[in-house]
């Protein structure tokens, strides 16, 4: 795992968690609003800025686009909870969970955990194997979301479900093969756990079974199918949360 991040919304966001502990500049940087911005909330911090040549901003990260921080834990994100933390954990009653299966672009994790943080989405729940791990690059692509949003990594999804439908949550797997649009059923009321697969081979078949409730998004253009991240931002704002907002 690294220890730094790169890129300025990153860094900010890193800021503002509590991880960054130094924030190398590339010399000479246009102080855009984003930029003013990052010295304020370092400023606001107490972490150090230090002004340094490119080249040794190139040798910690590839796309620093001018600012890298140094963080206290990798990647500048909490440490992952636990299978057992699901049934522990203090969500509320109409919390709503987060299962990427087989997601294994760190590019797609980032910013699937962008989507899901932003739309305020309680946990992430990810596989430790064959699944992206936390990194510079997820870090990034998740505009420094992964440094708010819990993220609990398991070995065994299909039991991490079942924990989660023990605590009161209605599973509901994105599925382009179900006969169910998001738009011709409502999301179920209270707790709702949504699953989303990979792009190429979807949910895998247990966790397609332990689900409650199977929808799809309808593709009515000449493309297919859809990222993980693409889906689970439609899915969230089209299905999910228009029940939770009219209350």
């Amino acid at each position: 795992m690294s220890d730094v991040v790169s890129g300025r919304r990153a860094v900010t966001e890193a800021i503002r968690a509590g991880a960054a502990r130094e924030i190398l500049v590339a010399r000479g940087a246009r102080r855009t609003e984003g930029l003013r911005s990052l010295f304020e909330a370092a400023e606001r911090a107490h972490v150090r800025i230090r002004e340094v040549d490119r080249d040794e901003l190139d040798a910690l990260a590839g796309d620093h686009r001018g600012v890298v921080a140094r963080v206290e834990a990798s990647a500048g994100v909490p440490a992952p909870l636990g299978e057992r933390d699901l049934e522990t954990f203090a969500f509320t009653p109409d919390a709503v969970v987060v299962i990427l299966d087989g997601v294994e672009d760190p590019q797609n994790l980032g910013a699937a955990a962008r989507s899901a943080e932003a739309a305020g989405v309680a946990m992430l729940v990810t596989r430790v194997h064959r699944s992206a791990p936390i990194t510079s690059a997820a870090v990034r692509a998740s505009a420094g979301a992964l440094a708010h949003l819990p993220h609990a990594r398991v070995a065994n999804l299909s039991r991490a479900i079942e924990r989660l439908q023990k605590v009161g949550f209605t599973v509901v797997g994105l599925d382009g093969r179900s006969g169910t649009s998001v738009f011709a059923a409502a999301c179920p009321t209270g707790r709702v756990a949504l699953v989303v697969g990979s792009e190429g081979s979807g949910m895998s078949r247990l966790v397609r079974e332990r689900c409650d409730l199977l929808v799809a998004l309808p593709m009515r253009g000449r493309v297919g199918s859809l990222n993980a991240a693409a889906s689970l931002a439609a899915v969230l704002y089209a299905y999910v949360l228009p029940l939770r907002d009219a209350r």
